[in-house]
């Protein structure tokens, strides 16, 4: 997945907001953790507002549609 469709998909999810959508979001950044990595995780939340929108924070890693914590 690029980077451009993977912020297509997460604005749509972060445009309608909750549960649902969050877990949806969750996948579409464990596939973008995959494939580009944390720094492209990192910027997707920080550009989309994924924080303030599901409580997803910079450095959390996502794999296999979890959220697995901060990495320090």
């Amino acid at each position: 997945m690029t980077l451009d469709r993977a912020r297509q998909l997460l604005k749509i999810q972060a445009d309608f907001g909750g549960f649902y959508n969050a877990n949806s979001a969750k996948l579409i950044l464990s596939e973008v953790q995959k494939e580009h990595g944390q720094v492209a995780v990192d910027g997707l939340i920080r550009e989309l507002r994924l924080d303030e929108i599901f409580g997803f924070e910079p450095g959390t890693r996502f794999e296999g549609g979890l959220a697995l914590g901060r990495q320090i």
